[in-house]
């Protein structure tokens, strides 16, 4: 039934898709209230000042509707075929990928949760080459092997978030590309604590650790909405790391370098980031001062 729903919902115009879209982002905006609430708390720990109350909140409503349009797009994205997707998303910078890709250390794609980043991850696939991506599994059953339909059905493999380390390892000493999603709030013992935007935010570390391990390279990536509703997907030059010789300092700075970049495109595109999500939940820890 499911399967059914699915594609008989595939076949409903875009444009028409884009138009639910905007009543069901604004209709979700109004209706749940837990992740209004988590998504101005993130506008404001992030903006600060830079915004006003009215300008949050409209930002907020317009990130609302982007993600329901993410949401409704899964269907359509799911049966696309090459040259479908050919007219669909556009690259750009894939030369930065192929020279990483030269140097035979195997590559690291830096990406987040930012524009369609499902859509990304079947372009990939379909257009360029398959790739490797550590995931979470989601929570739901359903959502999990809808996603996981759309994200492996061009070849991508996806390696399971957990006990992830030997296996990437093993795929970089093989030449292989391997994506890794940075931008949400991991346990503490996971991450370092590094700016983004305007607060300190807990960011995994596995990527600096990986890449300054192995010395392969970090590739950025990332889609964006066009105004007409298609998509770019941009690859950016391979990210220099810094290298002191302290691991623990390099793994910082290059993790606060990493937030940097994400960043800077998320100031372009604010509304095309996954604000939902509670980025800041994970505090450093300030232990009371004892009495005397």
């Amino acid at each position: 039934m499911a399967e059914m729903f699915l594609d008989v919902a595939a076949m409903v115009p875009l444009k028409f898709t884009w138009r639910l879209a905007e009543v069901f982002g604004r209709l979700w905006f109004r209706l749940d209230t837990r992740h209004r609430l988590i998504a101005l708390n993130n506008l404001r720990l992030a903006w600060g000042d830079e915004l006003t109350e009215s300008e949050r909140r409209n930002l907020a409503r317009r990130n609302f509707i982007h993600l329901a349009r993410v949401i409704l797009e899964l269907p359509y994205i799911r049966r696309l075929t090459s040259d479908e997707m050919d007219g669909f998303v556009a690259f750009d910078g894939l030369r930065h990928l192929d020279a990483a890709l030269k140097k035979g250390r195997g590559v690291l794609v830096m990406t987040s949760h930012f524009g369609n980043w499902e859509l990304m991850a079947l372009a990939f696939s379909l257009l360029y080459h398959p790739i490797n991506i550590v995931i979470r599994p989601l929570d739901s059953p359903f959502l999990d092997s809808l996603i996981d339909n759309i994200r492996t059905r061009g070849g991508n493999t996806m390696i399971a978030k957990k006990g992830s380390v030997n296996k990437v390892l093993r795929l970089l000493a093989a030449g292989e590309v391997v994506g890794l999603l940075i931008d949400q709030n991991p346990a503490w013992h996971e991450g370092v604590f590094v700016p983004f935007f305007n607060e300190i935010a807990c960011t995994n570390k596995a990527l600096s650790s990986l890449a300054l391990r192995t010395s392969a390279p970090v590739v950025p990536a990332y889609n964006v909405r066009e105004p007409n509703g298609s998509y770019r997907i941009v690859v950016e030059p391979e990210v220099v790391l810094d290298r002191s010789g302290d691991t623990r300092v390099d793994i910082e700075e290059n993790t606060a370098k990493f937030n940097r970049i994400i960043e800077s495109y998320v100031r372009r595109h604010p509304e095309q980031w996954f604000w939902v999500h509670q980025r800041w939940k994970t505090r450093p820890y300030h232990p009371w001062p004892r009495e005397t």
